[in-house]
């Protein structure tokens, strides 16, 4: 307890500066997930990416961050062991979110998409089991969240799946694509649109004071789907092709039209990105400020200071505009070959799952998520079509990042306890 009454403003800006060091991490590695297949499809410049991501993500993590961010906080260690020795949760707090990442960068300089929910989970566990035992892990809770990992990137490979055969089938195997892309991409611009609004009615406006219910919520959001189909469909109809050209001509001006629809898909999953995954940073943040403002009380539910969302928010989009070049790399050019309609199904299932998983406040892995998307439609072309190598080096850095996120914060925590003499 002495430690939090000496040092406890000490202990909260250590805290903020390795929080916003994580959120830097996740920003280099995660949000390049996000933005990597509008790069690798070409319907942006990497310049315009990150512009995007920054608004968006950081609008995100501000609106509709704060739900997921409960689960890490309090659902993957029980705090009860640690009631007598509050000072031992904050340094493991502490060394988790440095321990994370120092990973997340690495595998940002290596050029590997791995998972920032692995990276803090493993590191928080870690730093349980040498601080209280094993009693003290949920092994529940991470059971089923390691479950989600698995289920996720299935279930998003399957809707990318789906609505890549369903533009084939509508658009690119008739007699004339041209015309059927104008009538169905203002309905694939509604169903994206649908998505993000949802989440944000649904999460977002809770924090401003708004509630909507469950009919008035998908309501607006169906309202506001219907709107942007309404634009989608102005905006294609300006677009100037010859309907007379040769097929392969018209499926060049089609993939034109899905490349206007992939700006909003980047928008969709940057948006759905930020309010899922800054919880890995702040979660454990927010648990040091309240131990500390609570005088070594670990509150079982305490509210957020308001301005940990922001610091999440600024840490991710800087890690994106400094070091987010790689991982875009490896996402959007080195797993199959994307096309803007390819990129599109992808983003908008991987934002999908997303959506769904930050709704029911489970922590799911957006890389997982993303790949899983891109390999359903690499899938929909045959296996031929996918890059087996790069896909086998994405999956062995996603088994080694538990165990390294873990060790990195044992050690971390056993020097925190040496220089703060607990």
């Amino acid at each position: 307890m002495d430690i939090i009454a000496s040092y406890g403003t000490v202990l909260v800006l250590i805290a903020a500066a390795v929080g916003f060091f994580m959120a830097y991490g996740i920003g280099a590695n995660d949000v390049a997930n996000a933005m990597g297949t509008s790069v690798g499809s070409k319907a942006l410049t990497i310049k315009q990416a990150i512009i995007i991501a920054m608004i968006f993500e950081f609008a995100g993590a501000y609106l509709a961050g704060g739900e997921v961010t409960s689960t890490i906080r309090k659902g993957i260690i029980d705090s009860t062991p640690f009631i007598d020795i509050p000072e031992l949760m904050i340094l493991g707090m502490i060394s988790a979110l440095f321990a994370a990442g120092s990973w997340l960068l690495m595998a940002s300089m290596l050029g590997w998409p791995v998972s920032t929910t692995h990276s803090i989970i493993g590191a928080i566990i870690g730093f349980a089991l040498v601080a209280v035992g094993s009693e003290a892990i949920q092994w529940g809770k991470v059971a089923g969240i390691v479950g989600s990992w698995i289920v996720t990137p299935a279930i998003s490979g399957f809707i990318a799946y789906l609505i890549f055969m369903s533009a084939q089938k509508l658009i690119f195997d008739t007699s004339k694509p041209l015309e059927n892309a104008k009538r169905f991409v203002p309905i694939y611009m509604g169903l994206a649109g649908f998505v993000m609004s949802l989440v944000t009615i649904k999460k977002g406006l809770k924090h401003i004071g708004i509630k909507l219910g469950t009919f008035e919520g998908f309501a607006l959001a169906i309202g506001i789907a219907i709107i942007i189909a309404i634009i989608g469909k102005i905006a294609i109809a300006k677009l100037k092709m010859d309907p007379n050209a040769d097929k392969q001509m018209q499926f060049n001006n089609v993939e034109k039209v899905f490349a206007i629809l992939m700006v909003l898909t980047a928008c969709c999953m940057a948006f759905a990105h930020g309010s899922n995954d800054v919880a890995n940073a702040i979660g454990p943040l927010a648990a040091v400020v309240n131990i500390v403002e609570n005088d070594g009380e670990i509150a079982k539910k305490a509210a957020l200071a308001w301005w940990i969302l922001p610091l999440g928010g600024l840490g991710i989009v800087a890690g994106l505009a400094i070091l987010g070049k790689k991982v875009i790399k490896t996402i959007g050019e080195g797993i199959t070959h994307l096309t803007p309609s390819r990129g599109f199904a992808a983003e908008l299932a991987a934002a999908s799952t997303v959506v769904i998983a930050s709704g029911t406040g489970l922590p799911i892995s957006t890389t997982q998520t993303l790949v899983g998307a891109v390999l359903g439609v690499g899938m929909a072309r045959g296996i031929a079509a996918l890059n087996m190598g790069v896909i086998r080096n994405i999956v062995v850095s996603w088994v080694i990042t538990l165990p390294v996120g873990a060790a990195l914060a044992i050690v971390i925590f056993y020097i925190l306890r040496l220089v703060f003499g607990v």
